[in-house]
């Protein structure tokens, strides 16, 4: 059994979201945790959710939505955090990474989002994009566990999350050539980590260019078999363990 902890399943990248998951599931992901990042894709996803036994969700307002997102957007995140579907808060963080961004309005609606998060006793999914120091210092504040979305930081970096009780999720860039996190991995551990696509981007070797699914989690666990010299048994085996470590309400 394999799960794909991150992916962005929506109308807007897929013409056959059905059909999608089937094949996902026919390449032996057996569940998908599809992340919203605004309100058009929370709604979405929570209607979607319902068709799919093997599909849980997170909520949340991306850091990209600072200058968009409304109150109500907040709100709408809360009244359904009780849906059984729903295991976490999420896609949320900071990105610094392109010009024009709003830092004080970034943290205002992260802390927003984490506040909830504690006061529903829920993990959150965060993203960080060139905001490593605000992320670590915001986090620090609360007392919270959850996963490191997409994570390509240092090994320093990592130790810092993982002290504070994350788990670091790694997709297909962890096959690409250059890519410096596969020797984070090996240091250390696949303990420590989680698998996931961030579908429809991030597309594993050999397809990377192509748009992504969250059956490619396959070529990132083969690629991790003979990198870590390791059977995909125990890499599926340690990394379900780690989700089930993170995401209480799943219920497999």
């Amino acid at each position: 059994m394999v799960i794909d902890t991150h992916a962005h399943l929506y109308e807007e990248y897929y013409d056959n979201i059905d059909e999608i998951i089937q094949l996902s599931h026919n390449n032996q992901v057996d569940y998908i945790i599809n992340s919203g990042v605004n309100m058009k894709t929370n709604q979405e996803i929570l209607a979607l959710s319902n068709k799919h036994y093997n599909m849980f969700i997170t909520l949340g307002i991306h850091p990209e939505y600072e200058d968009s997102y409304l109150e109500s957007d907040i709100k709408f995140i809360e009244n359904n955090l009780q849906n059984k579907k729903v295991i976490a808060i999420g896609e949320i963080g900071l990105d610094y990474h392109y010009d024009g961004y709003n830092k004080q309005r970034q943290i205002e609606l992260f802390c927003k989002q984490l506040e909830l998060a504690e006061k529903y006793r829920l993990p959150v999914v965060i993203h960080s994009r060139d905001a490593v120091q605000d992320t670590l210092n915001i986090l620090k504040k609360y007392k919270l566990k959850g996963v490191i979305h997409s994570f390509s930081g240092s090994l320093e970096t990592a130790k810092e999350y993982i002290k504070m009780g994350y788990k670091l999720g790694i997709n297909g860039v962890v096959t690409f050539k250059n890519a410096h996190i596969k020797e984070v991995v090996r240091t250390l551990g696949i303990e420590n980590f989680l698998l996931e696509t961030d579908s429809p981007y991030l597309t594993p070797v050999p397809y990377r260019g192509k748009k992504n699914f969250p059956g490619n989690i396959k070529h990132i666990v083969s690629f991790l078999e003979e990198y870590l010299e390791l059977s995909s048994e125990e890499i599926s085996k340690i990394t379900n363990e780690n989700v089930m470590s993170i995401f209480d309400k799943i219920q497999l």
